[in-house]
């Protein structure tokens, strides 16, 4: 990459943090996976109630096996050998966290989280219940505004996921939305996270690579 390509992009993030900032969500930028869990280990103090959305980021950057070997009381939704009910469990109980991890399926410039669900669990906790959300998000998840973040998550967010779970429908065999019908759609629930009343409950980390969908 060029430097100018760095600098023009530099000036993109630092936009996006004051403008998070603006809207009472703290932000910050790293390099990698290293300063990533650097910044999040200040974060995490022993015997918290932590939890987390589904998330191919927090696999991809090692924070779910971060959270597995701290003493803490990891609600841990990827664990093995969970029934559904199991989940479920952990869906409502994580309304009651310290500190919830969630990515995002888009980020825009002024500092707005872009979410599409299937089951609302994740964007419910986002909005209302845990005391601390930290959002980690790659590079590629930023946008300029709203309409290039819808558009994101038609074109990129929801096909990747839906093949990913092997869902039955449209996009998963075309790779691209039809605002389908489907039983199996994973698009139900839209959220738009524009500011926060609570300062700083929020708290973006945007990594410096190309991660999740």
């Amino acid at each position: 990459m060029s430097k100018n390509i760095e600098w023009l992009n530099s000036k993109k993030i630092e936009k996006t943090i004051d403008n998070f900032r603006k809207n009472n969500m703290d932000a910050f930028f790293v390099r990698d996976e290293t300063e990533l869990i650097n910044k999040i280990d200040s974060f995490i103090k022993d015997n918290m109630k932590v939890s987390l959305g589904g998330s191919m980021t927090l696999f991809e950057t090692g924070v779910i096996d971060y959270l597995r070997h701290k003493n803490i009381n990891f609600l841990d939704r990827y664990k093995e050998g969970l029934t559904g009910e199991d989940i479920k469990k952990i869906y409502f109980e994580s309304f009651d966290t310290d500190v919830y991890f969630s990515s995002s399926n888009a980020i825009t410039e002024n500092g707005e989280l872009y979410n599409v669900d299937g089951n609302g669990n994740r964007v419910a906790a986002m909005i209302y219940g845990p005391k601390k959300v930290i959002v980690v998000v790659g590079i590629n998840k930023l946008v300029k505004n709203l309409d290039d973040a819808i558009k994101r998550n038609k074109e990129i967010s929801a096909p990747a996921n839906a093949k990913r779970l092997s869902r039955n429908t449209p996009c998963a065999k075309t790779g691209y939305c039809v605002d389908c019908s489907s039983k199996d759609r994973i698009c139900n629930d839209y959220v738009v996270i524009k500011k926060q009343a609570n300062k700083d409950r929020i708290k973006v980390i945007i990594v410096n690579k190309t991660l999740g969908y």
